[in-house]
């Protein structure tokens, strides 16, 4: 399913003649990432499994809607024909992925250690093995991967998103050696505490409470989906001989996974 791009540009604004592909648009900062983006110029292909809320954001922003599922190949491999014919593509976001459960390694989930696998890790290969050859053959193409800073540390009760997230990166890590010398660059932005409506909640297993006592008491606050989204639009405008190759972006009151100040 999917609905016409807007071809309506803004002369001089940084994304003006370019088109991206926003995965996990349908909420969080994957939807705030479609928002400003499209702000900023660009022509959006938002992607994401809920056809509502894809709908819903298509009519606000003017972006391009495409339903598919990342775990499934028939699924990317539509997607990937339907970006193809709606003409170039200059860059890939790869957003999708959550966490589920937080439970210790001895009594963790395997199912849930698999579904965050699935989604976050091979959810972000499919995508970008689909849509490699046509960033290469825009000229100006670039990968940009969405980790955390679980990517880079680890706590009590995250062994299962931190091996995700450590395996996603290593997608990044290991992709921007292999395209040395050609016109993609290979972006990892790295999140550390982000409020969104859905990511905690998910987590905890729609447990609101739970959820909500993740941000309580951050000391100015914990960051939110469009702080990111800011952080997203600026590695994507920088000149294209420029590599942002990591940034790890925190709210000011934490300093690693485990020391938030609160009040």
């Amino acid at each position: 399913m999917s609905t016409p791009a807007s071809t309506s540009t803004v002369i001089g604004a940084p994304g003006a003649g370019l088109r991206a592909v926003v995965t996990g648009a349908s909420s969080g900062i994957g939807a705030a990432t479609v928002r400003r983006l499209r702000a900023d110029g660009w022509a959006v292909v938002a992607v994401a499994r809920r056809a509502d809320r894809l709908a819903a954001l298509a009519a606000e922003t003017g972006a391009e809607a495409v339903v598919a599922d990342l775990t499934s190949d028939d699924d990317v491999a539509r997607l990937a024909r339907e970006v193809a014919a709606g003409g170039p593509v200059h860059a890939l976001v790869n957003n999708a992925g959550g966490a589920f459960g937080q439970d210790p390694v001895a009594t963790g989930s395997l199912d849930q250690w698999r579904q965050m696998y699935e989604i976050n890790v091979l959810g972000t290969l499919r995508v970008t093995q689909a849509l490699l050859p046509a960033l290469r053959a825009s000229g100006r193409g670039d990968v940009l991967v969405l980790s955390s800073t679980a990517a880079h540390d680890t706590y009590p009760g995250g062994g299962g998103y931190v091996a995700a997230k450590h395996a996603e990166r290593q997608i990044a890590t290991t992709l921007r050696l292999e395209l040395v010398g050609e016109p993609v660059r290979v972006l990892e932005i790295a999140p550390g505490m982000v409020r969104t409506d859905e990511f905690s909640v998910t987590r905890f297993g729609g447990d609101q409470a739970r959820a909500d006592a993740v941000y309580e008491g951050v000391v100015g606050g914990p960051l939110v989906a469009e702080d990111v989204a800011d952080a997203i639009a600026w590695v994507l405008s920088r000149p294209h001989h420029v590599n942002i190759d990591l940034l790890v972006i925190r709210p000011r009151a934490q300093v690693s996974n485990t020391m938030v100040a609160r009040a």
